[in-house]
C-alpha cells in the first residue's frame, strides 16, 4: 500500500467538500502543470472540463464547478482569498473568459454551459468521482488528461502508480491496526510516537511541529470565524447560521448584544476556557465548536479536511473541547497550555488521529461517493476518540479500542445531503460525530481491551463490505434519503 503522512491526512483548504470541490480543484492544478509540461499555456486556445458520476450529479452543491475554475486559473485552495470566490467566478462567467494559469497565464474563451459539462447519467470505472480535463490547442490538437478525486482531496491520474512521496518506505510500515499496536508493544512506545518516527521520513521534527500547529492554529480561526458569522448559508436551503448566536448565548446568557470582551482568536479563547464546569454547557460549546467549521465549510470558508471536508467539524471540536476544558488537573487550563502540555498535547492527537485516518483509507475509504457518510463522519470520530483517548493517557490498545468503538456505531450511515449541498444533514452530523467520539473515548478509557469482542481491523473491514453493499442512491448522489423525501423548493440544477 501507498505510504501516507498525517499531512496527507489533514489539508488546509476551501469548503465545501474535500472530493468534490478540493480534489477536483487540485486535479485542475494538476492539468495546468501537464499542459505548461507539454506545449505550454501560450498553445492553448480553449480548455474542456467534464465531470461523472457523483461530480456531476452534487457537483453543482458541492462547487466542483467552483473548484475546477479556480484551479485553472492557477488559484490555490490552501492560500487564495475565500471572499472573492463567489466574485470571481461570476465575472468568467459573464464575460466568458478566463485567465488560464492566472497572472502571467493565458486569456482564453471560456463558456461556462458548453465547456463545463456535467454527465449525470455516467461514471467512469474506477470510481465514481471521476472528471476529464481536454485543452484544446491552436493548431487543433488536444492534450487529455482524465483524473479521480477519491475522497479527503487525494486525487489519482488515470493508470497512475505510486510515486514520490507516496512509495517512500517507512520504518514503520503501517497497513493495519494490528501493525501499529505491534510496534508500539515491541518497542514499547506510544502510538504518536511510532508515527513521528514515520513522519520523519518526510519532514524535520521541526517541521512537523510547525506543520501540525499550523493545521491546529487554522482550525481554531476557523471555530472562531464560524462562532462569530451570522447569516443564511448559500445554496437555496436558506439554512440559518447557529454557532454565533449560540457562541454568544453561552458566554453571556440570553439577549446579550453589547460589546465583546475581546478582540481576537486568542481573547476568545480564554473566556471560553473559563467558562463553565458543567456538564450540559460543556455539551452545548461542542455541539457549538462542530456547528461553526461547518457552517464555514458550507460558505466556502477555510477549513481543514480531516479526513473530508464534510466531516471537518468533529475533530476541531474534540480538539477544542479537550484544549478548554481537559487541560490541567482542574479541567480548562488557559490558552498557553499547563507548562508543555498545550502544544505536545495537540501534537500526540492528531500524530494519533492521522493515523488512524491513514487506516480507513487503506483498508475500507475515506469517499462518500464509495461508502456513504460512515466514510467521512464515521471516520472522523474514530480519528476523534483515538486522539482524545491518546491525550487523555490510553494505552495503545485502548486508543485502537476507542476509535472502533466510534466507527462501529456509525456503520451504514448513508450520505444523503438535500439538494446535494453540504448543509443538511451534513452539519448536523458533525455535532453528533463529535459527541460520539468523546463516549467512545471515555469508555475505552474505562474498559479492558483484551476482552473487547471486536477489533478496530474488524470494524474497518466490516465498514468496507458494508459500503460495497450499500445502494449507490446513498454515496453522495442526492438520489436519496433526505434527499428525496424532503421538499426544499430548490431549482432544477
Amino acid at each position: 500500500m501507498e505510504s501516507i503522512s498525517v499531512f496527507d491526512i489533514f489539508k488546509i483548504g476551501v469548503g465545501p467538500s474535500s472530493s468534490h470541490t478540493m480534489g477536483p480543484w487540485r486535479a485542475a492544478e494538476r492539468f495546468l502543470a501537464v499542459v505548461r509540461a507539454g506545449r505550454g499555456l501560450a498553445a492553448v486556445s480553449r480548455v474542456r472540463i467534464d465531470l461523472f458520476g457523483s461530480l456531476a450529479k452534487t457537483g453543482h452543491g458541492h462547487g466542483t464547478d467552483v473548484a475546477v475554475i479556480m484551479g485553472l486559473m492557477g488559484e490555490d485552495p490552501e492560500t487564495c482569498e475565500v471572499a472573492t470566490i463567489n466574485d470571481r467566478i461570476e465575472a468568467v462567467k459573464q464575460a466568458g473568459r478566463l485567465r488560464l494559469g492566472g497572472a502571467g497565464g493565458k486569456s482564453i474563451e471560456f463558456d461556462y454551459e458548453h465547456d463545463l459539462l456535467f454527465h449525470m447519467s455516467e461514471s467512469l470505472p474506477f470510481h465514481p468521482n471521476g472528471l476529464r480535463f481536454t485543452a484544446i490547442l491552436a493548431d487543433g490538437a488536444g492534450i487529455e488528461e482524465t483524473y479521480y478525486s477519491i475522497g479527503g482531496g487525494f486525487v489519482v491520474q488515470e493508470k497512475e502508480e505510486a510515486s514520490g512521496a507516496r512509495a517512500i518506505k517507512l520504518p514503520h510500515p503501517i497497513d493495519h491496526g494490528d501493525d501499529l499496536a505491534g510496534y508500539c508493544r515491541r518497542l514499547n512506545q506510544t502510538i504518536p510516537r511510532i508515527v513521528m518516527a514515520n513522519e520523519r521520513a518526510w519532514r524535520t521534527d521541526e517541521q512537523i511541529r510547525a506543520g501540525l500547529l499550523r493545521i491546529w492554529r487554522t482550525m481554531q480561526e476557523c471555530v472562531y470565524r464560524g462562532c462569530h458569522t451570522e447569516g443564511v448559508l448559500p445554496g437555496g436551503l436558506n439554512v440559518v447560521r447557529r454557532a454565533a448566536a449560540m457562541n454568544r448565548k453561552l458566554l453571556y446568557g440570553e439577549g446579550f448584544s453589547g460589546l465583546r470582551e475581546y478582540d481576537d482568536v486568542d481573547g476568545w479563547l480564554e473566556l471560553v476556557c473559563h467558562s463553565t464546569r458543567e456538564f450540559r454547557q460543556t455539551l452545548k460549546w461542542v455541539s457549538t465548536f462542530a456547528l461553526a467549521v461547518n457552517e464555514e465549510n458550507a460558505a466556502f470558508g477555510r477549513v481543514v479536511t480531516a479526513p473530508t471536508n464534510g466531516a471537518a467539524g468533529v475533530i476541531p471540536a474534540v480538539m477544542m473541547y479537550d484544549w478548554c476544558f481537559n487541560r490541567g488537573s482542574g479541567g480548562a487550563g488557559g490558552v498557553e497550555g499547563v507548562g508543555e502540555d498545550g502544544p505536545q498535547r495537540i501534537i500526540d492527537f492528531m500524530l494519533t488521529a492521522g493515523e488512524l485516518g491513514s487506516l480507513f483509507k487503506k483498508g475500507a475509504t475515506i469517499s462518500a461517493a464509495m461508502g456513504g457518510c460512515q466514510a467521512e463522519i464515521g471516520v472522523s470520530s474514530a480519528m476523534a476518540a483515538g486522539g482524545l483517548c491518546q491525550v487523555l493517557g490510553g494505552s495503545p490498545d485502548r486508543v485502537l479500542m476507542a476509535a472502533e468503538i466510534a466507527m462501529e456505531h456509525h456503520l451504514g450511515m448513508t450520505c444523503d445531503p438535500i439538494g446535494g449541498l453540504v448543509q443538511i444533514p451534513c452539519i448536523e452530523r458533525n455535532t453528533m460525530g463529535a459527541i460520539k467520539a468523546i463516549t467512545a473515548a471515555n469508555i475505552a478509557l474505562e474498559g479492558d481491551p483484551a476482552s473487547a469482542k471486536v477489533s478496530l481491523d474488524q470494524v474497518i473491514k466490516t465498514m468496507w463490505e458494508t459500503a460495497k453493499d450499500m445502494g449507490s442512491k446513498y454515496k453522495e448522489t442526492a438520489e436519496g434519503g433526505l434527499a428525496v423525501y424532503v421538499s426544499v423548493g430548490l431549482p432544477e440544477c
